[in-house]
């Protein structure tokens, strides 16, 4: 049965309706459904140190692109699970002299506001979702590997560093976002950034 609350409502909890409108729009699916909402944008993309060394690695495991380039046009469906409360993230990167590449997620509410993001092979990004007031935050909180209803941590973090990520609304259909890896070491090894419009919901 189709809840007709959105996944992401008991995440924010009482902050919510205190979203702006484009978040709303951003976080509408509902779980059990074939809810699709899509947005469309640009984004630089950095990486460096062990995230550019370990790019065919990257690739394989299903991660964030490790390649270079300012001004990628990506494409991202937000698409709910029709048998469970994941919430998908499909975003199609066309990097110039490169095959599409798509970077599929799913979001899992571990419990209130913290969740996991799922990728391939089961490999997961802990984080808290926050609202502070003036943006959406995803802090982090470890790396675990996804086997089922078992979240095994593993640490990741010491090789490829803790990730981050924000949102910034700056228009009632347009939001800003960054997300970012940082290494104890080497410091930011991975970065992409940019602004998306919310174009559809299916």
């Amino acid at each position: 049965m189709i809840d007709s609350a959105p996944t992401f409502k008991t995440i924010f909890g009482d902050d919510w309706d205190k979203l702006p409108p484009v978040m709303h729009k951003h976080y509408a699916n509902r779980p059990y459904s074939d809810d699709i909402s899509v947005c469309e944008g640009t984004l630089d993309v950095m990486c460096k140190g062990p995230i550019k060394w370990m790019a065919p690695l990257m690739m394989i495991l299903g991660q964030v692109p490790a390649h270079n380039e300012n001004n990628v046009p990506v494409t991202v469906r937000f698409q709910s699970d029709t048998y469970s409360r994941a919430f998908h993230f499909k975003r199609t990167f066309q990097f110039k002299k490169r095959k599409p590449y798509v970077f599929h997620s799913r979001m899992i509410q571990i419990k209130n506001n913290e969740v996991i993001e799922v990728m391939r092979f089961g490999i997961g990004w802990k984080m808290l979702y926050l609202w502070d007031g003036q943006k959406v935050v995803l802090q982090h909180r470890g790396y675990a590997l996804c086997l089922g209803s078992m979240l095994i941590p593993v640490p990741l973090a010491l090789f490829l560093g803790k990730g981050y990520a924000e949102e910034i609304a700056v228009g009632d259909d347009t939001f800003d976002m960054i997300t970012h890896i940082t290494h104890p070491l080497w410091g930011r090894v991975y970065e992409y950034k940019g602004q998306f419009r919310m174009t559809k919901a299916i």
